[in-house]
């Protein structure tokens, strides 16, 4: 396939090929801005037609694996709600059922679905999968139309380390049967089979190299200098908030318990988190990190079955939800996908100050000001009244974890907050949360499941420990 003079646009993104040559090798991209990844999607599985120069020899038959696929389906599940024509919640379709609308024998299914670990999940709803397992789905339903070209973008995002490693050894495997285009804001998540890789700056194609090219690139040392000078930006945008502190431990959970029809996920976990303090929660995908999570935020249905404290007040002993939820910045993948709503990026990040999805209060003239300003620091300003579902996820992403930071919240919950971001993006995010945890402008309660994402000054954490049913939570500290 070769790319030649390639120009395509959309209201929020451009991309410019000059010139590029791909034959059957397999290749990385790297780009210093998602806004373009989803346009260089759509070229490549012929779902755009550019605005000026061609593509020669394109493949006849791609699939992506992407964020953005997998919020269509999500869209689609949500259109296909039935909860309120039946007695119980309508959790959408089974893994199965999903793998099997496309088509594929039994012998198929199968194999796929061992390939991809999904055995033990076949029979689970979708919008009951995490994130790391709802990644796994769409790449099993990916492979069962046997592509010529796999596209993925970011297909490690949510994986903990065991299914990241076996994600590898998949693609390594895949690499012999079909041509792969892996694009990631990680440059150790490039499989081995990866032999050249393609930098995209300013939207367009500036550089193609060898793998072993990129270790001496100096856009590996400018996108590190980049994102601390920028985090700092984001510091002082902090600093001039009002800082909002409690005598009371922030969360306080007693005999903590969640369970469901099919088992146990944890019981009996008793943990406090201070004022100050910063806390990561660790283990692997499933086993209940965001239930806890939504557990204490109040998102969680058996959050009023449980003994909770929150900010010293009692969950369920007749708190204003507004009250606890002022304090709290929150940044999610649950979050991002039940942000549907058709909002601007400038109310999107207004409605960091009133916790609402959409924006249905009339902001102050200082709110207004500020938020103008965190655009300005976000370099989004030109984005203001362009509709939040316009952006590309990693923008989208981007945005939620300043509306997250906007109040300066007393405790900031984040899982996977780098999910979607660029190489740059990543960094950047990075780089400030470590400001912002040294200086204890926020305390944290952070997952992630990469330790290069680790953060120095968390100290504290919450381990997952499988057991014959459910979880045991275990709390350490260094």
């Amino acid at each position: 396939m070769r790319i030649q003079g390639i120009r395509i646009s959309n209201s929020t993104a451009s991309l410019s090929i000059k010139d590029w040559q791909l034959g059957e090798e397999h290749w990385g991209i790297l780009t210093t801005s998602s806004d373009s990844n989803r346009l260089l999607e759509q070229l490549l599985m012929g779902d755009i037609e550019p605005e000026s120069g061609e593509i020669s020899q394109l493949v006849d038959s791609v699939e992506c694996v992407s964020l953005y696929e997998q919020q269509k389906l999500l869209e689609r599940e949500l259109a296909n709600d039935e909860t309120d024509f039946q007695d119980s919640i309508d959790y959408g379709s089974s893994v199965e059922q999903l793998i099997s609308e496309l088509g594929c024998s039994d012998a198929e299914l199968e194999q796929v679905i061992q390939k991809t670990d999904l055995i033990a999940l076949r029979d689970r709803p979708f919008r009951q999968l995490s994130t790391g397992e709802t990644r796994r789905l769409m790449l099993a339903r990916a492979l069962v139309k046997k592509p010529k070209l796999l596209v993925l973008d970011e297909p490690y995002s949510g994986l903990d380390i065991a299914h990241r490693a076996s994600l590898t050894k998949l693609l390594d495997e895949l690499s012999s049967k079909m041509q792969l285009i892996v694009m990631t804001s990680r440059e150790d998540e490039f499989p081995s089979a990866i032999s050249h890789l393609a930098l995209f700056d300013n939207a367009q194609l500036s550089q193609t190299l060898s793998i072993q090219e990129w270790h001496d690139h100096p856009l590996r040392q400018q996108a590190l200098s980049l994102s601390e000078s920028k985090s700092s930006d984001w510091l002082s945008l902090m600093e001039g908030e009002n800082e909002q502190l409690s005598q009371e431990p922030l969360i306080k959970l007693t005999n903590a318990k969640v369970e469901y029809l099919d088992g146990i996920i944890f019981k009996d976990f008793n943990w406090q988190m201070d004022q100050g303090q910063h806390w990561q929660i660790r283990g692997p995908n499933g086993c209940g990190k965001s239930t806890l999570l939504g557990l204490i935020v109040g998102d969680h249905p058996q959050c009023y079955a449980n003994d909770i404290q929150i900010f010293g007040i009692k969950r369920g002993s007749g708190e204003s939800i507004w009250d606890v939820k002022k304090r709290i910045g929150i940044v999610s993948s649950s979050l991002h996908l039940q942000y549907r709503v058709g909002c601007s990026v400038l109310e999107v990040l207004l409605s960091g100050y009133f916790d609402s999805i959409g924006l249905y209060e009339q902001p102050s003239k200082k709110q207004l000001l500020f938020a103008e300003r965190w655009l300005e620091v976000l370099e989004m300003s030109h984005l203001a009244k362009t509709g939040f579902r316009q952006l590309d996820y990693g923008q989208q992403r981007l945005l939620l974890v300043a509306r997250a930071l906007i109040k300066r919240p007393q405790l900031l919950v984040l899982d996977e907050p780098y999910q979607g971001l660029d190489f740059i993006s990543r960094k950047l995010v990075h780089a400030a949360l470590e400001k912002i945890s040294s200086a204890n402008l926020s305390s944290l309660l952070y997952v992630t499941h990469y330790q290069e994402d680790e953060l120095q000054a968390i100290r504290n954490f919450i381990d997952f420990e499988p057991l014959e049913e459910g979880h045991k939570l275990v709390t350490s500290h260094k």
